[in-house]
């Protein structure tokens, strides 16, 4: 069994923010490579070396990736094994946040919806947004931390399809919405879909696939061939790098699922920009472990 430290959370929520707006995830800076290569296009060509040139810049002047530091999620996977305060952790989760805003400092860019007022914390009525899922594994905590920035953020998408217009809705849907998105998302993308659930959980888990690590698979088969199908036809569209044109318009679409009702058939789509930003670390009895 392992007792939650509520300060080592604290002090995880503050670093893994700090360092997911600093540092791009190993798999990210693989998927500009791949596109790179296979690029045909000479502006997009110029545009994706602009873009790999600041990821070098950021990292070795210890400087933002991008100046938007985006509304703040963090996950959280609590093993079987841990004993742990579940409204400590959540609080130890805002103060974390608040901290790394603070301290750092960070551009706060959260604010109250209606009177659009800023505390400069990052924080604010159900902000963080924080997840809880649990796992078999024992004495374990991971914490994800994703800021998730207005420009992919604002190009979300749902639609209630029914199940008589079959995969094909689903698919048009999200070529669809991916045309309509254009350069607003600051393309090269990861094109999230959603697809089953409720309406709710359909948006979730679009977002879900949109922030897994490019290379990963949906764990359903069906899923899967849909994302291969799905990631070919997005980049035929000619949108490119910032929709300035050219063949790197995604890097991959993720597809993930939930069963549905028999009488609906949910798709949701949430993309991530091209500085798919997210930081990771691993509580155990030995320490705290950092990665993506």
């Amino acid at each position: 069994m392992m007792n939650l430290d509520l300060a080592q959370v604290e002090e995880a929520a503050k670093t893994l923010y700090i360092r997911a707006l600093k540092i791009l995830p190993p798999d990210v800076k693989a998927g500009f490579t791949g596109l790179q290569q296979r690029e045909s296009d000479a502006t997009a060509k110029s545009i994706l070396k602009t873009m790999v040139a600041n990821i070098v810049v950021a990292e070795d002047t210890d400087n933002l990736l991008c100046q938007d530091t985006g509304l703040p999620i963090y996950n959280v996977t609590i093993g079987r094994g841990v004993v742990f305060d579940g409204a400590g952790v959540q609080a130890a989760l805002v103060k974390g946040c608040t901290r790394a805003t603070q301290e750092h400092p960070l551009r706060s860019s959260v604010v109250h919806p209606l009177t659009r007022k800023n505390e400069h914390t990052s924080c604010g009525p159900g902000i963080p947004v924080i997840h809880f899922e649990f796992t078999d594994a024992s004495d374990v905590v991971e914490i994800e931390m994703i800021p998730k920035g207005s420009g992919s953020e604002n190009n979300s998408f749902l639609r209630m399809a029914i199940p008589a217009e079959g995969q094909a809705a689903v698919k048009q849907f999200v070529i669809d919405c991916v045309i309509a998105a254009g350069g607003k998302t600051c393309p090269p993308t990861i094109v999230g879909v959603g697809v089953g659930g409720t309406s709710d959980l359909c948006v979730h888990l679009a977002k879900k696939a949109a922030t897994r690590s490019i290379g990963s698979s949906c764990s359903d088969p069906h899923g899967a061939a849909l994302e291969k199908e799905l990631g070919e036809a997005v980049n035929l569209l000619g949108i490119g790098p910032q929709g300035l044109g050219g063949d790197s318009t995604a890097f991959a679409v993720h597809v993930e699922i939930a069963a549905t009702h028999i009488t609906m058939n949910p798709v949701a789509v949430n993309m991530q920009c091209h500085s798919a930003r997210r930081a990771r670390v691993s509580i155990t009895p030995a320490g705290l472990a950092y990665g993506f």
